[in-house]
């Protein structure tokens, strides 16, 4: 409505910009947003017409072009933490992980902003383990003892132990998954998994990635982190998204984009949204709906290999398989490749630039990133070329020269022996 001022940057940028901003650094200069909506010549990730004031900014740097996201004080921070010590120490050993607690305070702290602390309980002074406080108490204004419901580790959910370390619960009984459209994704896209990947799940179809990994053995082939810090374990959903029972390890948020955002992900599988025919994708604003881009810039422009999931129409989609080929018993309202993205959360001329390889995969055809667009390289068996698939979508895609078949394996109710290779 225009009535406050409103940005949306890169979550792994904002990670790092607490860091700059708590040693008085000019800002943040990085390649992640490059051509997306972040990239001023894309509206500088301004998010209305009362926006106004450009806080990145395109820089160039040793012959290469950079942004530079500026720095700001921050005024207040409000921090969740677990216990508090009466000097003011703080320990986040009850939440999913340290997160960015020690920067966000030393950034307000450094310019001379409010550090407000929401604890479970105040103990004695000294009688923190001081490898666990990850807030000192000389960055902290005021502490907050918060109610039982107040200090749910996650919303509307009872602590968890398995998300913190404190203890490892089994998971060798998870349960099969309907053989849905999201299924039939998740299982073509677990055909992308190279051996012993480290691998970045988001929300949605790519969700079911790891039940389809567990169901047919193939766990071991890959690591799962999450941008929020942890390493190996099962990554949660709903609530608890950001946390991951049975951890290996559990890192602060900003190390973790460190590692993204300088190329450590072997393959990371996205949600797929608005796609446009030169591979531009929209995950982050649909009108007055705002989604917001959280960490998608940063894991998906410097994965080794990224793939989306999603259905190839939203909005009432309905499927079923019958002897090896899918059926399309309702078609969704709305179409998703489009002719022009509202918002440029992922940029294709920018993976095309760096040789990007980018897939695209739904229940009825699989496409892929080439420099000439958006190319469709298999059609699921049952499914017609023209109605099903073309008369689908806004744009003419391009199409391989040697157009496959899905393998119908995928449409089986039965395991696909996967692990079998």
């Amino acid at each position: 409505n225009n009535k406050i001022e409103a940005y949306n940057l890169p979550q792994g940028v904002i990670s790092h910009m607490y860091r700059d901003i708590a040693a008085h650094n000019i800002g943040t200069i990085t390649h992640v947003g490059l051509k997306t909506f972040a990239d001023p010549r894309n509206g500088g990730g301004k998010l209305n017409d009362v926006t106004k004031e450009d806080l990145v900014k395109i820089v160039n740097i040793e012959g290469q072009e950079r942004l530079l996201y500026k720095g700001f004080p921050i005024n207040v921070v409000f921090l969740r933490a677990s216990y508090c010590d009466e000097y003011g120490n703080c320990t986040v050993h009850r939440e999913i992980g340290p997160l960015d607690v020690t920067a966000m305070a030393q950034a307000c702290k450094n310019s001379g902003g409010r550090v407000i602390v929401q604890v479970e309980k105040i103990v004695q002074g000294g009688s923190l383990d001081p490898k666990l406080v990850a807030i000192p108490g000389i960055y902290v204004d005021s502490i907050v003892v918060g109610s039982i419901e107040d200090n749910e580790q996650c919303l509307g959910m009872p602590y968890d132990g398995s998300l913190t370390g404190e203890f490892r619960i089994p998971v060798d009984a998870i349960p099969p998954i309907p053989l849905d459209a999201k299924k039939i994704i998740a299982r073509r896209a677990a055909m992308e998994l190279p051996q012993d990947a480290i691998v970045n799940l988001g929300t949605g179809a790519p969700e079911k990635i790891a039940n389809v990994a567990a169901e047919e053995g193939i766990s071991d082939k890959m690591t799962l982190t999450v941008e929020a810090g942890s390493i190996a374990g099962v990554p949660m959903g709903g609530t608890q998204f950001g946390a991951a029972a049975n951890s290996m390890a559990i890192i602060p948020h900003n190390v973790q984009f460190d590692f993204y955002q300088g190329g450590g992900l072997d393959v990371a599988f996205l949600g797929l949204a608005e796609t446009a025919p030169n591979g531009d994708l929209n995950v982050s604003k649909f009108g007055t709906r705002l989604a917001g881009a959280g960490g998608f810039i940063d894991i998906t422009q410097n994965a080794k290999k990224v793939v989306y999931c999603g259905t190839f129409t939203a909005k009432g989609l309905k499927t079923a398989c019958e002897d090896g080929k899918l059926v399309i018993v309702q078609e969704g309202a709305k179409k998703k490749f489009v002719n022009q993205v509202e918002h440029i959360t992922f940029s294709g001329d920018y993976a095309n630039k760096v040789h990007q390889p980018v897939l695209y995969i739904t229940e009825r055809a699989v496409f892929e990133l080439r420099p000439e667009g958006v190319t469709l390289v298999e059609i699921a068996p049952g499914i017609d070329l023209q109605t099903q698939v073309l008369d689908q979508m806004e744009f003419m895609p391009k199409i391989a020269d040697d157009l496959k078949l899905m393998d119908e394996r995928i449409f089986r109710e039965e395991l696909m022996g996967l692990a079998n290779g």
